[in-house]
This record gives C-alpha cells, sequence and structure tokens, in this order.
C-alpha cells in the first residue's frame, strides 16, 4: 500500500493542508448542526459539545479513510447528509430519555458511528460498491436536493438566534409566530457570513472563503460583544478521549441504545457509502486514475469505527474537499492524513479560540453548504426530461424532506424500476413490431465506415456505442469514453445502436462530450435514432455543446464532410 510518492511529498503535504483549513469550519458547522436539535438552555456547553464531535469526526476519518482506503487522493469528514441523519438520531435519543440524557445521547452517537463503519467492512467484503453505479440520476438529484432544503431550513432559526424547533414542519409551520423575536445582531453576521463566502473568490480564490467568512465574523462579533449564548462555548482541550472513557455509563440502558443505534447505523452506511463513491468517481474524472470501490469501503468503515470510538460525527468521502486537495497538488494517500493531523493540531491548539465562533455564522455556512448540494441543474430541466424521471425526481425530494431519507431513496428506486421496466417492454415491442432488430443484425459489421479513405481514417478516433445508455450503463460507458486516446483530434461517436438514453445517461453523454471538448477535441455524432436524439434536442446538447453542422444522419455523410474539412478542423 503505497502512502506516498517522493515526487509528489510536496503536493500531498499542501494539499492535505490546503484541505484541512477548508474542512474546518465545516466540521465546527456539521457538528453544531447535529447537535443543534438540543438547546443551550437544555444542555449549557451543547455548542461546544457539537463542535467537538465535528472536529474530531474529521480529524478521524480523514486519517483513516485515506489511510485504509481505496481512492489515494479522496477526503473524508462529516458531510450534510450525514449531518442530517446524524440530526435525527440525536433529537430521537434525546426525546426518548426523560430528563434528557446528553451521556446517552453521545453514548449512542458513538455507537450509531460504530454500527456504520461495521455495515461499510462488511459492504467492502461483499463487493458491493459496484451496485452504486444502478442508481439512477433522478433519485439522487431529488435525495440531494432534498438533503440541501433540509439543511438550509434547519439554519433558518439559528441565522435569527432563535432555538430551533425538532422535525422540519415543525421548523416550517411555526416559522411566521416565532421570526418577530428574532436577534438583530446574529442575522446581521450570519448574513456577513453569506456575503463574504459568496463575494470574497471574486478578489481571490486562494484562500478559503469559508475560513475567511469564519474569520472575520467571529472578530467582528467579538469587537460587538456578541451574547456569549449565541456562540460554540468553549472546547475541551488535548486529546480525544474514548467514549467509554470519557462518559459515563452509569444509569444507562445499553439494550435500548443498542437498538436505537443499529437502525441509523445501516442508514448512515448507506448514505455513506452512496455519498463516498460519488466522491470517488469526481476524483477519478479529475484524476484520471480508477478508484477501488469495495476497498475504499473497508476504508471508510475503519474511519468511521475510528470515529465512534473518540465520540466524532460520523463521514464520508466529501466533494468538494476532495476537489481543493487534487488542485492544491494531493494524489496520495498521505494527503488525506495530513489533513487529519492538521485537524488535531487545531483541535490542540486553537481550541480555545473556537469558542468564541457564533453559532449563526456556522448557520450562514452551512445555508451555503445546502445551496450547493441543491440540484439546480435537474429543477431547471424538469420540464425537459422525460416525465417518469421528473415524477421520481420529485417524489424522492419530498419524501426526503418531510419523511424519510432511507425511504425516499428507497421508494425512488422501486418508482425508476418498474418505469424502467415499462419502457424496456416498449422498446422490444416497437422493435420487433417494426423489424428493428433485424437491420440491427444487417448493420453490426459497420460495413458503412468503408466510405472513409485510409487518410482520413488515420486521423480520427471512432467511438461505437451498443444499447440504451441509462442508469445502469452509464459506469461502463464512462470507461468507454476514458479510453478515446489522449492525442485524439477528431472523434466520432457513433449511436446506431444506441436505442434508449434517459436523464442519467443524457447528463453522462454531455459530460463526456465537454470533457473531450476540454481537450482540443473536435466531436462528431451520426444516426441518432429518434428517443435519443430527442433528449440530445431537448436538452440542448444539439445543439449548444454540438452543433447541428456536425451531427449526420449517415456515416457516408459524416464522411464526405470529413474529406473536405478535416484540415480545417484539425488546425
Amino acid at each position: 500500500m503505497k502512502i506516498f510518492e517522493k515526487s509528489n511529498l510536496r503536493g500531498d503535504i499542501f494539499g492535505g493542508i490546503t484541505a484541512g483549513i477548508v474542512a474546518l469550519p465545516l466540521a465546527l458547522a456539521f457538528g453544531i448542526q447535529a447537535f443543534g436539535v438540543i438547546s443551550v438552555d437544555e444542555v449549557e456547553n451543547i455548542g461546544a459539545i457539537g463542535a467537538l464531535a465535528g472536529l474530531t469526526g474529521a480529524m478521524m476519518i480523514g486519517f483513516f479513510a485515506s489511510l485504509f482506503g481505496g481512492t489515494p487522493s479522496q477526503i473524508s469528514g462529516p458531510t450534510g447528509p450525514m449531518t442530517v441523519i446524524s440530526a435525527t438520531l440525536i433529537s430521537g435519543v434525546w426525546a426518548s430519555t426523560q430528563p434528557g440524557n446528553i451521556e446517552t445521547v453521545i453514548i449512542s452517537m458513538a455507537c450509531a458511528a460504530i454500527f456504520c463503519g461495521l455495515f461499510q467492512i462488511l459492504f467492502g467484503l461483499l463487493k458491493i460498491g459496484k451496485y452504486i453505479r444502478y442508481i439512477p440520476y433522478p433519485v439522487l438529484s431529488g435525495f440531494m436536493s432534498g438533503i440541501g432544503i433540509i439543511i438550509i431550513v434547519q439554519q433558518i432559526y439559528p441565522l435569527f438566534g432563535l432555538k430551533s424547533p425538532v422535525l422540519i414542519v415543525d421548523m416550517i409551520t411555526q416559522l411566521p409566530d416565532k421570526i418577530g423575536g428574532f436577534n438583530g445582531s446574529a442575522l446581521l453576521l450570519g448574513l456577513g457570513t453569506v456575503a463574504i463566502i459568496y463575494l470574497f473568490p471574486l478578489i481571490t480564490k486562494k484562500i478559503p472563503s469559508t475560513l475567511v467568512a469564519l474569520v472575520v465574523m467571529t472578530v467582528v462579533a467579538a469587537c460587538m460583544h456578541f451574547d456569549t449564548k449565541l456562540t460554540i462555548g468553549e472546547i475541551p482541550s488535548g486529546l480525544p478521549m474514548p467514549f467509554f472513557v470519557e462518559h459515563s455509563s452509569a444509569g444507562i440502558n445499553w439494550m435500548t441504545v443498542l437498538k436505537m443505534s443499529i437502525l441509523p447505523g445501516l442508514t448512515l452506511a448507506g448514505l455513506g457509502s452512496i455519498d463516498t463513491l460519488l466522491t470517488s468517481v469526481v476524483a477519478d474524472n479529475t484524476t484520471k486514475t480508477k478508484h477501488n470501490s469495495n476497498q475504499e469501503l473497508v476504508g471508510q468503515g475503519i474511519g468511521n469505527i475510528a470515529v465512534g470510538i473518540f465520540s466524532g460525527l460520523p463521514g464520508a468521502g466529501a466533494t468538494m474537499r476532495t476537489v481543493v486537495n487534487i488542485k492544491s497538488g494531493g494524489r496520495n494517500r498521505l494527503s488525506g492524513m495530513v489533513h487529519g493531523v492538521f485537524l488535531l493540531a487545531v483541535l490542540l491548539g486553537l481550541g480555545k479560540l473556537v469558542q468564541f465562533v457564533p453559532l449563526s455564522v456556522l448557520a450562514g455556512i452551512l445555508i451555503t453548504v445546502g445551496v450547493g448540494i441543491i440540484d439546480f441543474k435537474g429543477f431547471k430541466d424538469l420540464f425537459k426530461i422525460p416525465k417518469a424521471d421528473a415524477v421520481v425526481l420529485i417524489t424522492v425530494l419530498v419524501l426526503t424532506v418531510f419523511v424519510d431519507l432511507l425511504i425516499a431513496v428507497g421508494i425512488g428506486m422501486i418508482i425508476a424500476c418498474v418505469l424502467f421496466m415499462k419502457r424496456a417492454s416498449d422498446l422490444v415491442e416497437g422493435a420487433y413490431h417494426s423489424d428493428q432488430m433485424t437491420a440491427f443484425d444487417k448493420e453490426l459489421p459497420w460495413d458503412d465506415e468503408k466510405v472513409l479513405t485510409d487518410e482520413v481514417r488515420s486521423r480520427i478516433y471512432i467511438q461505437r456505442l451498443n444499447g440504451p445508455i441509462f442508469f445502469g450503463s452509464i459506469t461502463r460507458f464512462q470507461e468507454v469514453m476514458h479510453e478515446i486516446p489522449e492525442d485524439a483530434k477528431v472523434v466520432i461517436i457513433r449511436m446506431r445502436l444506441v436505442s434508449f438514453m434517459d436523464q442519467s445517461g443524457l447528463y453522462a453523454m454531455e459530460t463526456a462530450i465537454k470533457d473531450l471538448q476540454a481537450q482540443g477535441v473536435t466531436v462528431l455524432m451520426t444516426i441518432i435514432q429518434p428517443q435519443p436524439m430527442y433528449m440530445l434536442t431537448k436538452m440542448k446538447v444539439i445543439p449548444n455543446v454540438v452543433p447541428e453542422e456536425l451531427t449526420f444522419k449517415t456515416f457516408e455523410d459524416c464522411g464526405h464532410f470529413l474529406s473536405e474539412n478535416l484540415e480545417n478542423i484539425i488546425h
């Protein structure tokens, strides 16, 4: 297991430190969000408990998932989806212990994180990582957008300096009655945080805007003599201790704790695995490498077990922090480990300063995170995509926000599979009635490519696609597109045998074409069947991404075009 390469040692160290700087305010914010369902009136130091849990979680999973995982450049830590589930667990445990027992809450959270890790290791050993590819885009879009909405709604109350209800429905319905008692200073600090996060990158992107917002607004709050009850509070200094040493188990019903921790642990494991492997794909596309999905799940499991042992907040692969790491030079396991060590140094050295951070500042940070999670592209295309995909997206979104995250994904998958079977049945029936199968048989040798001269053939690359491009096949499609030689200047995408394309396939196709064009490649498309052609034109891939003059009804037309224009295209 290669931890670092001497040739990239500087890049890995710098990438890890940069990712750690980005992770710091997010770890604090996610920790506060998870434990924010308990008010400071109920537990005086609840802000400090949440912040410590967030930092510990980012530190532990960041180090161990990098050491044992299968995506060398990935940075792991608390994420929005994982935090939402953690907050649900905490609120449930707190409500079930009368009067509320914070020791039971912390131990239950620790056990859930450990179960999460055990389930993830099991997932890796059973080699189920590859099945993540079968989650349709509308399910992921609706789910992630729902998570983003939950995060934003949960942070409205802290933004205004108010105590937040536990349930999303109560947060929405009670807002008009409670908004009148808002804290003006808290609101100004929160809005200032949001403004800095969005505007500071216009000045420079070298310094993370979230960190700038955290520092600047905390200093402003100190100058304003901001109410300390609305800040994090003092975080214990020193190395974190195992939960069974740090927290008393006296009076705790372990059977109840385990019963309340197993199902959330499974939910965290499932969601964390999806979140992680999607980030692994992003890392692959950025670094042009290939991750080991099952090894990554084992690494995440080990990391979350460590998180649980030290009472941290469970985490997963974090897309933004991973991209920051890669762009800063990180390529190997060392970068993620450096990120974890950096956060440990912060905990040991700057823990005393964190207590002055206002909760409304962290709310402002989380609101921008929630906005970033929402799939605006999916919403923008909602009336253009097939109605079945739109129904799946909206159904999953509503269930995620108002019912349950795991139920949302499960029902979304069931609906998507039923609709796909209906589509597949229609395609097969249509093929038999139109003798399309016979036509395919005649065209399999691709004899029409003989129209190309040897000179033209030697200077282009032909990518032949076979079969539908849908949520179950896009991983293989992406692998095929990545096989295109780096020195190719002209690529012809042949779609004669592509009879169907869903939203997942469309977005995968659009991304693949844009990646080729970014490398200076001219992309041509030939013989597009009616349904894929409808999708490509309806979503403006044709003509906004591939001009109409570069799409051809026959390969012979494409060959004649290249014979006359190849020199101009290449040069």
